[in-house]
């Protein structure tokens, strides 16, 4: 562990699902609440902080399409709920007096401002946290997607995916228990193994671009902060 943390600028990418806590659906505050005392502690260490939230916890646009519905339209849908968990997650946020924006790839002026990455920039400059709403702003990619293209935009040192589980498995832990947990990979790797983290686009983005990815427990209180000291479980995805 070290008083100075690993990274100056990351990426934090949460699910919708997260945000549900036990609840079959929607948003538990109590849950938002707690990441964003996680997203608080890792700004009073001095790192800068943008995040993409997903929106499956209110609407998938594939559930959609494999009813034979218009997959366009369906994601569209999609965007509209990661906008909802985004001004959620913002809300928690200012409850705890963090200068928190939310930026939108879809333009809804009355709700938030719109992308760009010279707005980003200027209030990440400005010690802001920077919620990426609205996916990439395109159907057919995910908010992982957004996630890598959000990083690579904002110079962002590593991406932290928050998930239901403690690092990478070769399985699902929660179905076999045979499953191998790793601490390290390569984004090749990932790819090869087929290993679900992140959908292939958001990793070879990643590779691409040299951003290292860090997988978590978004459950675990405090797991952002530890990992940023240099403790806490994870497993790291980078070439280095």
């Amino acid at each position: 562990m070290t008083s100075k943390p690993l990274y100056k600028r990351v990426l934090l990418k949460a699910s919708g699902e997260a945000l549900m806590g036990s609840q079959g659906f929607g948003i538990d505050v109590a849950v938002a609440d707690r990441i964003a005392g996680d997203i608080a502690e890792a700004r009073a260490m001095g790192v800068e902080v943008g995040v993409v939230v997903g929106g499956g916890n209110i609407f998938r646009g594939v559930a959609v399409a494999s009813k034979g519905g218009d997959r366009v339209t369906g994601d569209h849908m999609g965007m509209l709920g990661t906008v909802i968990n985004a001004l959620a997650l913002a809300t928690s946020l200012r409850k705890l007096d963090i200068d928190t924006v939310v930026l939108s790839a879809i333009a809804m002026p009355e709700i938030c401002e719109s992308f760009s990455q010279r707005v980003a920039l200027h209030h990440l400059a400005q010690g802001r946290v920077v919620i990426f709403a609205g996916g990439t702003g395109n159907p057919f990619f995910t908010t992982d997607s957004a996630a890598a293209l959000r990083a690579a935009e904002m110079g962002a040192e590593a991406i932290f995916k928050g998930t239901q589980v403690d690092g990478i498995y070769s399985a699902d832990p929660k179905k076999d228990p045979t499953a191998t947990r790793f601490d390290k990979l390569t984004h090749d790797a990932v790819l090869e193994k087929g290993l679900a983290v992140m959908d292939v686009a958001a990793v070879a983005l990643a590779r691409e671009n040299h951003i290292p990815i860090i997988v978590f427990s978004i459950h675990e209180k405090g797991g952002f902060g530890q990992i940023l000291a240099g403790g806490g479980l994870k497993t790291v995805v980078s070439d280095d």
